[in-house]
């Protein structure tokens, strides 16, 4: 449960939203997300994770593409929210206001997932036809850029082909979202390696701010990505991963999917902290504080 007694004016699956006026403050909480549900249980420090790798990805291509973030310092809070700093430190970010466009830049560099059951289907992921011969966790050939349409909360996000993106979007939207996805997903995918982690698909979303579009929402982060440790990688298994497949794993193996998700046992909420942390100390380099704290 958010700590913060005021209002959102709007709450995604895990962030919550206030309206500062000229500004939003985004508030990523703990909760986790698994099969367009919001699962019951909360995962301690995920908010801090997602916030502060958001943050390092943004910092780090502020030169590649323009993003949204102003501050993550809770001495800019507005005064009605410093009687929270607590629980809004290192998971607060205050952001330029955006209208956003609602799709789903997806760029995958290597075949899992629903792709993976797609192309054991017909070849295709997405529409886009893949060498034969691919196995679970194949390096694609060169990374593909797979849209979808931005759901509503408990509403499933739909794949698009490039031609429809442009339908919606018109040619020269359609082109510079794939092109920034490509590009900020190359230098991300090549900067992890170094770290020891392979990115293998991940999810932007974009909007514009004074009619320039703009990087915003979340950044490579264990919620918008798979990652996976480049040590032991071999493609033809399921490999481990530092996000929240090992979630969705056990609700796969744990629950029929009908009904309401289960309830998380104590374990798997510990280790999924334990994961998030983990790709965060890796792709920074630092140990994880959760209040921030440079």
């Amino acid at each position: 449960m958010s700590e913060v007694a005021v209002r959102p004016d709007s709450q995604g699956k895990v962030r919550d939203i206030y309206d500062l006026g000229d500004r939003l403050l985004i508030v990523a909480t703990d909760r986790i997300s698994a099969f367009d549900y919001i699962l019951k249980d909360e995962i301690p420090h995920k908010g801090q994770v997602l916030t502060q790798l958001s943050r390092f990805w943004f910092e780090k291509f502020s030169d590649l593409v323009p993003n949204h973030m102003l501050s993550c310092d809770t001495a800019d809070l507005p005064e009605e929210f410093r009687q929270y700093a607590d629980y809004l430190a290192g998971r607060m970010m205050i952001v330029k206001k955006a209208k956003p466009i609602l799709i789903e830049c997806i760029v995958r560099g290597y075949l899992t997932g629903s792709g993976k059951k797609t192309y054991d289907a017909n070849g295709t992921v997405c529409g886009i036809t893949l060498p034969a011969g691919l196995v679970e966790a194949s390096k694609l050939p060169e990374p593909i850029f797979t849209p979808s349409t931005k759901a509503a909360i408990g509403d499933h996000d739909e794949n698009i082909s490039y031609e429809r993106l442009v339908e919606l979007q018109g040619e020269e939207v359609a082109s510079t979202l794939r092109d920034l996805s490509l590009k900020i997903y190359a230098h991300a995918a090549e900067y992890a390696l170094t770290r020891g982690i392979i990115i293998a698909d991940t999810k932007f979303e974009f909007g514009y701010i004074d009619g320039r579009i703009t990087l915003i929402d979340e950044c490579i982060t264990p919620d918008s990505s798979r990652f996976w440790p480049a040590e032991g990688y071999k493609a033809g298994v399921v490999q481990p991963s530092y996000d929240k497949q090992f979630v969705r794993d056990w609700l796969k193996a744990n629950w029929d999917f009908t009904g309401e998700p289960p309830t998380l046992p104590a374990d798997v909420i510990r280790k999924t902290t334990e994961k998030y942390t983990e790709a965060y100390e890796l792709l920074t380099g630092k140990a994880f504080d959760p209040a921030g704290r440079d």
